[in-house]
């Protein structure tokens, strides 16, 4: 049941990836349009990424479309959760412990630290996986572009034995 989910996951960012890589930008600009996606989409926006990346599709000529949407396919619902986890236990590495927090009970005035460690830990974290989202995709497509292979064939294959 899992093994299958994580199949048809892995074919559907293969989908986009390839639709995105297919397109007739320079690698360079899919490669920064996936990674600006990634960035919008890893930031608790609460919804409103979709609209920066309509002003972004509207404004921006070199934004790849499909790359910059596919970016919402690697950062789903489910994947955030984890990013959101991620993102509060760097934060509070880097500013400590919430004062006044502890994991059975919490106050609200525990409510600004949690939010200042979340937004500092989202932000580091984001940019990394922009910076990494950027070099893997750009690899990719250039690979893609130069062998005329499938981007199944590039990624590894999580989902199988």
């Amino acid at each position: 049941m899992v093994r299958g989910r994580i199949a048809d996951y892995r074919r559907r960012v293969c989908s986009e990836l390839e639709a995105a890589f297919s397109e007739e930008h320079p690698s360079g600009d899919v490669a920064g349009s996936f990674a600006v996606g990634v960035f919008i989409t890893a930031l608790p926006t609460l919804g409103t990424g979709l609209l920066v990346f309509l002003v972004l599709v509207a404004l921006v000529d070199r934004i790849s479309k499909l790359a910059l949407f596919a970016s919402v396919v690697v950062l789903n619902p489910v994947v955030k959760w984890g990013v959101y986890a991620a993102s509060f236990s760097l934060g509070s590495l880097l500013l400590g412990p919430v004062p006044g927090a502890t994991p059975t009970e919490l106050s609200l005035s525990a409510g600004p630290g949690i939010v200042s460690r979340l937004l500092v830990g989202n932000l580091i974290l984001a940019v990394v996986l922009t910076v990494v989202g950027y070099v893997v995709v750009f690899r990719l497509v250039t690979s893609f572009r130069a062998r005329d292979v499938e981007v199944g064939e590039l990624l590894p294959d999580v989902g199988s034995e």
